[in-house]
């Protein structure tokens, strides 16, 4: 049973004890309470609450008489160094600071807070756990520590793109590059921002704008990417009604979060370059190809509360959504879509 002593404060610029724990079961085997304590310098009072901790943040945590803590799943915790090093040497002189944080509010507006790079160049700032971590319009995005990519990237352009209202669909292409290239077969997307792997959410792109009217304009783009979030997790996604899915499920979270993390950097510092230069027309081809929507029934919500039901047909050469409906071919530019019972 654990004692009543207090765990003593973090020295300054020492990780909370929920994160050095949280590494040193990184490897999914048993570590004993004494031997963790040992380990960290801390009393085994404080490696329980500790332990508890990372259970309140979403941690699936096996405690068992005389063999210890485990996480039911290997997770190897992010480390800007090597996510850097796993960066192809022409991205890794873009990224002019690469950040990773136990625990903050938003990455993305942390980053949006900032002043930026300048131009051409990017920061990126990861985390373990958001307190409040978000998906477009407001929306909770739940990711426990080890279980996910919270990863936040800012751009600024030298002035506002003419498409940058599609930089969502650019970076969508981006994502699905770099899951190609780390072995997945049919990931797909969902107009305007999600990511699916067997018609389950695998991830989503948030797009943040600082701009002037006539400038730069100072963009974040925030993705969320499913690794290894674990049954419990699952189960409470699909019972809100959105399924879920993550790497681990289809076979490919066996690799390092680390290089997962420095795919989707190098993916993205990649693009962006090239939308810069040539706006969505380049990535069109992929996009098409991905789109999950295409050709489906579905409905259609807009912020303004309007409801339209049709075929989706596409998107235009300005990334909206075209749905051909019972009163003729509408235009989207932004909306919540949801694919309706053939």
């Amino acid at each position: 049973m654990p004692g009543a002593s207090r765990p003593p404060a973090p020295a300054a610029g020492q990780s909370p004890l929920a994160a050095r724990v949280f590494a040193r079961l990184a490897d999914g085997r048993f570590h004993s309470g004494e031997a963790l304590a040992g380990h960290l310098d801390v009393s085994r009072s404080a490696v329980w609450k500790a332990a508890g901790t990372l259970r309140a943040l979403g941690a699936e945590l096996d405690a068992v008489r005389n063999r210890g803590y485990r996480l039911n799943a290997a997770s190897e915790p992010l480390a800007a160094a090597a996510i850097r090093r796993h960066l192809p040497r022409d991205v890794r002189a873009q990224v002019a600071k690469l950040e990773t944080v136990w625990s903050i509010a938003s990455t993305n507006t942390a980053l949006l807070e900032r002043a930026g790079a300048g131009s051409g160049a990017s920061e990126v700032l990861l985390a373990e756990y958001q307190s409040a971590g978000r998906g477009r319009r407001g929306r909770a995005w739940l990711a426990p520590p080890g279980g996910a990519i919270c990863l936040s990237l800012s751009w600024m352009f030298r002035a506002v793109p003419p498409d940058l209202g599609a930089l969502g669909l650019v970076i969508g292409v981006c994502v699905l590059r770099a899951l190609k290239a780390l072995g997945a077969q049919g990931p797909a997307l969902k107009w305007p921002n999600d990511l699916l792997l067997d018609e389950r959410k695998l991830g989503g792109v948030l797009i943040d704008l600082r701009a002037e009217s006539a400038g730069p304009a100072y963009v974040v783009i925030g993705i969320g990417l499913n690794v290894a979030l674990g049954e419990r997790l699952l189960r409470k996604i699909a019972q809100a009604g959105l399924p879920a899915t993550d790497l681990a499920s289809a076979g490919l979270a066996t690799g390092s979060r680390n290089r997962i993390a420095a795919a989707l950097i190098g993916a993205c510092v990649k693009g962006l370059g090239g939308f810069e230069r040539e706006g969505l027309k380049s990535f069109m081809e992929e996009w098409r190809s991905a789109d999950a929507l295409r050709g489906r029934p579905v409905e259609v919500r807009t912020v303004e509360g309007t409801t339209s039901r049709g075929l989706a047909r596409g998107i235009d050469v300005h990334g909206a959504l075209i749905v051909e409906t019972a009163q003729g071919v509408r235009r989207f530019i932004s909306g919540d879509v949801t694919v309706r019972p053939a």
